[in-house]
């Protein structure tokens, strides 16, 4: 069974990674005024109900129930806030360090550590970054802390189910580093140093979000806190007279590292050891 576990989880994974792929290099839709690889995510969230329906379920079983969710928004945001506001300040005081004169500016782009495509301030484009990002929350959330965590607690350990996911999550961040290989901004050596720091930053986020829907019962805690830090990532940015986001790896590393800390911290202060959401939520499978 457990063979028929990782199996289930495989085909998925390995097909919609097919799909985002087919998007960003030959779509390239986040290129585009929709800012955001977004067709592949409608695909993920399609899979899922799919998914769903065959396992006779419902998006409340993954966790997307309603009970919980104002709770989870406020501590989502809470995290979110307080980790990227630490963030900014390391990364201000990097940048003066270095004798540049550092400011804020808001407008839209599309997120990367390694490309960026600016789509402006209008209210459309702030608009259309905030629906996109809702589309790309609830297809992460709902496929890899959701789903996967799902199958996965059914044969493994919370811990076990919680790497895998967490795994899968960062090296689905790995294409990002496909389209400066291929139009040559990029070697092959930056690219797979860029590879593995995706892999590590956002399975750091993964492991966390999972932690928060262990202790939560719910996904609002990690679907708030990624929506926060997807949406200030396109669209707060720290300039110079040299150029923008110099040091924002510094910004991204830092902010994720924190978020894992306090979650790490809050759930040893409630002397709550992590188990999936789907046992919280009373599913028979993981009695």
């Amino acid at each position: 069974m457990k063979r028929r576990t990782i199996s289930a989880i495989s085909i998925i994974f390995i097909l919609l990674m097919i799909i985002r792929t087919i998007e960003i290099i030959f779509v390239k839709t986040d290129q585009t005024w929709v800012g955001e690889n977004i067709l592949h995510k409608l695909c993920c969230i399609l899979l899922v109900w799919i998914a769903l329906h065959m396992l006779r379920l419902h998006w409340s079983d993954l966790g997307f129930s309603k009970n919980g969710l104002f709770t989870g928004l406020k501590y989502g945001l809470a995290l979110g806030i307080s980790t990227f506001f630490l963030s900014y300040v390391a990364e201000f005081i990097v940048l003066l360090v270095m004798g540049k004169h550092p400011s804020l500016r808001f407008y839209i782009t599309n997120f990367s550590l390694s490309q960026t495509h600016t789509n402006g301030s209008s209210l459309f484009a702030v608009i259309v970054c905030i629906i996109g990002n809702l589309v790309n929350v609830y297809a992460e959330e709902g496929l890899f802390r959701g789903l996967f965590c799902k199958i996965g607690i059914q044969y493994y350990s919370q811990k076990t189910a919680n790497i895998i996911q967490a795994l899968l999550f960062g090296i689905w961040h790995i294409t990002n580093v496909i389209n400066p290989l291929l139009d040559g901004s990029m070697n092959i050596a930056m690219a797979a140093f860029m590879g593995i720091g995706y892999i590590l930053l956002s399975g750091i986020l993964a492991y966390e979000w999972g932690m928060c829907a262990a202790l939560s019962g719910t996904l609002w805690i990690g679907a708030s806190e990624h929506l926060f830090n997807n949406f200030i990532s396109n669209s707060l940015h720290t300039v110079t007279e040299t150029g923008a986001d110099e040091m924002m790896i510094i910004r991204i590393a830092l902010s994720n590292i924190l978020s894992l800390l306090f979650v790490l911290v809050i759930s040893k202060k409630l002397n709550h050891s992590p188990i999936c959401h789907a046992t919280i939520v009373n599913d028979p499978i993981c009695k």
